[in-house]
């Protein structure tokens, strides 16, 4: 299949490339900032630190990501790429100096901010390089080559974490590595011809200067999906999975933290969560195509996030081996809900405006998670022992499940279930 598709071989290749490394610097941040013996972390420190890596970039995205709907996509990942390698190299600098939190969140959250720009352009530019009826599948590939390089990438930074430390320095090298992937996507980014990835010339494109394009990106992003109510109605169901996933991340963080290690076992026991969490997202993304041929979109997002209200309540007990299992069936069942959000975007959006879609999508994705985290830390106690908010977690699901059954229940024809 992959060798009858040459550019999409080429964008699965580039995607795994960048996503290894983001998975990379992300394992070395949280190392260097929630699991550094030189720096500490309490629940509203670790709400600060996730508010300011993601929330900026949440905010403005929109309004950069109508740019992948006006510019060369191709030219877009290039120049991105370009900017997050430089920068990568500054917090790496940074680090190996000691520099305080500020100016290394600051770096990094510009780092992040990119490669999320180039993650949107990637999903926006699939439909142009698959035919649409093996949309969903190729998604599916894609999105499972994406997550297994980011778990690859997180997992591998233990090694140069135990050879050079747990402290800055040790930071700073994993950062300088994770360099080397971002260099070779930028050489990857340029191997595509002119327009091959979009966007359209079509009349629902947006007209006028590239300020205004900008300006109006959220407005254009938010009244697309107001009008797609499949988009609308799995974003939704998205939100609701992030809004749990933070509540969960902030409850493990803690009872790591104030468990008997903290240093390279705690980091450890955090990456096996998150890794469990990632493994259920591959595992999903397989079966997903399958399973969404049979049910159909709409009664498969239902049915994910209605066992995924039960899951959550079953670890509410906050023992980490069971956190740990409940992760891995909630990273499965929230790809589930995202994959049926992707390929809402991806064949129900006009190509003229998926960039900026795809951008809100971002902006939900990780300001819920933000908001959920925020909001945890104003409740949990300091050591994290609190059932009550996995509780929460489970009425979180369930009202993402009316949301998006009453949202989506007149459009379950073409495909929808």
């Amino acid at each position: 299949m992959l060798r009858s598709l040459p550019e999409f071989r080429r964008l699965l290749e580039l995607r795994v490339v960048s996503q290894f490394g983001d998975g990379l610097f992300q394992a070395a941040m949280a190392g260097a900032l929630l699991f550094n013996p030189e720096r500490a972390a309490e629940p509203w420190a670790i709400a600060g630190a996730f508010a300011v890596l993601f929330l900026p970039y949440s905010l403005l995205g929109p309004f950069a990501g109508a740019l992948l709907d006006r510019w060369d996509r191709r030219l877009v990942l290039v120049g991105a790429n370009a900017v997050r390698l430089v920068l990568m190299l500054g917090v790496a600098t940074l680090l190996a100096f000691g520099a305080g939190d500020v100016p290394i969140l600051c770096g990094a959250l510009i780092v992040n901010g990119f490669t999320r720009f180039v993650s949107s352009g990637l999903s926006a530019a699939l439909p142009h390089v698959v035919p649409r009826a093996e949309v969903v599948s190729m998604n599916s590939v894609a999105t499972a080559g994406g997550a297994v390089a980011a778990f690859a990438g997180a997992n591998f930074m233990l090694l140069p974490r135990w050879l050079f430390g747990a402290g800055d320095t040790g930071a700073s090298v994993i950062i300088f590595t994770a360099a080397l992937p971002v260099a070779l996507a930028l050489v990857l980014s340029i191997r595509f011809g002119p327009h091959v990835l979009g966007p359209d010339k079509t009349r629902r494109a947006v007209h006028g200067s590239v300020a205004y394009v900008v300006a109006t990106g959220w407005g254009y992003g938010l009244s697309t999906v107001a009008k797609v109510p499949t988009v609308a109605a799995t974003l939704a169901g998205l939100a609701s999975h992030r809004i749990a996933f933070g509540i969960n991340t902030l409850l493990v963080l803690l009872l790591v933290r104030h468990g008997d290690s903290h240093n390279v076992a705690g980091l450890g026991t955090v990456v096996l969560f998150v890794a469990a969490s990632g493994i259920g997202s591959f595992l999903a993304t397989l079966l997903t195509p399958a399973v969404v041929h049979r049910f159909g979109r709409y009664r498969t997002a239902n049915g994910a996030l209605a066992i995924a209200a039960v899951v959550q309540l079953c670890g509410a007990g906050l023992q980490l081996p069971v956190m740990t299992v409940c992760g891995f069936l909630l990273g499965a069942l929230g790809q589930v809900v995202k994959l049926c959000a992707d390929t809402a975007m991806q064949i129900d959006v006009d190509d003229a405006l998926r960039g900026h879609v795809f951008t809100v999508q971002d902006s939900v994705f990780w300001v819920s998670f933000i908001a959920a985290i925020a909001g945890a830390a104003a409740v949990i106690p300091a050591d994290g022992d609190s059932p009550a908010l996995a509780c929460a977690g489970a009425v979180v699901y369930l009202v993402g499940l009316a949301a998006h059954a009453i949202t989506a229940r007149g459009h379950r024809s073409a495909g929808l279930g």
